[in-house]
């Protein structure tokens, strides 16, 4: 009996999860085209090194941590859920551990570690690997044909899966040579952003700030002219001397859909856990104990030392006016900047520092119960080139696992 001949373009997260799919059934022959020398550069560098494998969730809260085209992952998240994926590694022998947020990471935190896991099980069931630049897939028909090189050879397949990522972090490979494949054969790429990036804001103090983390804040973002904020959530935010950075400012960042056209407006609540009411008690207490004090020096136990200069600046009370003279009104008013410390948000940093790309193939030419194309038989995708991306805490590495598993079942 012939082998069905399947290409796998990308040996990343998804292509390699989809060659292992693929390669527990006995009837393909499989070949996965990657290249780069070594696979998997991207999870390489996820979670700083230490590689943020999933989230232990259930999927309601994979689905949920997914801003946008969540339902089309619905199938591929029951079918390779968290579980199945730590259950994997485990199997694979590499020990794991859960961590703050449901992060699960190796237990030798490192990256290496997954990748080795991943390439070794992929091996073992005999797949090839071929290291070269695939720039088109031969279809005819409506039938996928086979894959050609950048060196002018032609792999024949029968079947063909392109997981070959976004275009964040291009160091590592990803390019966007898979979506120019997929517009090739007639699908939609939509409009590819920056997703999980740092923000570029307005205000020059955030340069004289750079290096200050402020942790257990609310940072909230709102687009011009509208009362809701598109995102609002608790945790940690890092000044930089462009602007804003770290894990709050990282999710934010994939709610800003009108980047480019609208302006938006961050505020950070520096004390969440207190209220107007029992911010101006707290504050009129230190005022009330260092009562000779200048403005400028009263701050201390409020706020971290370099923040000081800049909400003294704000505020609008001279820094040298002792604290027994500032009234009640502009206690209030420095209560209220204390809560909504104000940033104005000018743009993205650069596609190529994304953690990962928003847009990519329209997920309405798509089967989300297969992965495979609408348009073309015999052709899949899998991973970041599809039109999904999700917050940080191990989401998206869980979707190219998943529709890598998918694909890979279901060609």
């Amino acid at each position: 009996m012939d082998l069905k001949r399947i290409v796998i373009i990308g040996g990343g997260a998804a292509g390699l999860m989809a060659a292992y799919s693929a390669a527990c059934n006995k009837a393909c022959r499989i070949t996965v085209v990657e290249k780069n020398e070594r696979c998997a550069r991207k999870v390489m560098i996820t979670g700083k090194g230490r590689c943020n494998v999933t989230n232990n969730c259930d999927i309601d809260t994979l689905i949920a941590n997914v801003p946008r085209n969540a339902r089309f992952l619905y199938s591929a998240f029951s079918e390779f859920s968290p579980k199945d994926t730590m259950d994997f590694f485990t199997s694979q022998g590499v020990e794991l551990k859960t961590e703050r947020g449901n992060r699960v990471f190796p237990v030798s935190d490192k990256a290496v570690d997954i990748v080795d896991a991943l390439v070794g099980a992929v091996k073992k069931k005999g797949v090839k690997f071929l290291c070269g630049r695939a720039v088109e897939i031969v279809a005819e028909n409506g039938q996928v044909k086979g894959v050609r090189l950048e060196s002018g050879d032609t792999v024949e397949a029968e079947g063909v899966i392109i997981a070959t990522g976004g275009v964040s972090y291009p160091l590592t490979g990803s390019t966007g040579e898979g979506h120019r494949m997929a517009e090739k054969l007639g699908h939609t790429v939509t409009e590819l952003k920056p997703s999980l990036i740092p923000l570029e804001c307005h205000e020059g103090f955030c340069n004289r700030l750079s290096g200050l983390s402020l942790k257990n804040v609310t940072l909230s973002v709102f687009e011009e002219g509208k009362k809701k904020a598109v995102f609002s959530n608790q945790g940690e935010i890092l000044f930089t001397h462009f602007g804003i950075s770290g894990p709050l400012v990282l999710s934010a960042s994939a709610y800003l859909d009108k980047m480019g056209t609208k302006q938006y407006k961050a505020f950070i609540d520096l004390k969440p856990a207190l209220s107007i009411e029992q911010l101006d008690s707290r504050v009129l207490r230190d005022f009330s104990e260092q009562q000779n004090k200048d403005f400028s020096n009263s701050l201390d136990k409020l706020l971290p030392k370099s923040l000081i200069p800049v909400i003294v600046s704000l505020s609008g009370i001279s820094g040298d006016c002792k604290v027994n003279s500032v009234s009640r009104e502009q206690r209030r008013e420095l209560c209220l900047l204390i809560k909504n410390f104000p940033l104005s948000i000018t743009g993205f940093r650069p596609i190529e520092e994304a953690i990962i790309t928003r847009g990519g193939v329209s997920v309405k030419e798509i089967n989300p119960a297969t992965m495979q194309s609408k348009l073309i038989d015999g052709l899949f995708f899998a991973g970041e080139i599809i039109d999904v991306d999700s917050l940080t805490g191990g989401f998206n590495l869980q979707i190219a696992f998943s529709t890598g598993y998918k694909a890979g079942l279901n060609i």
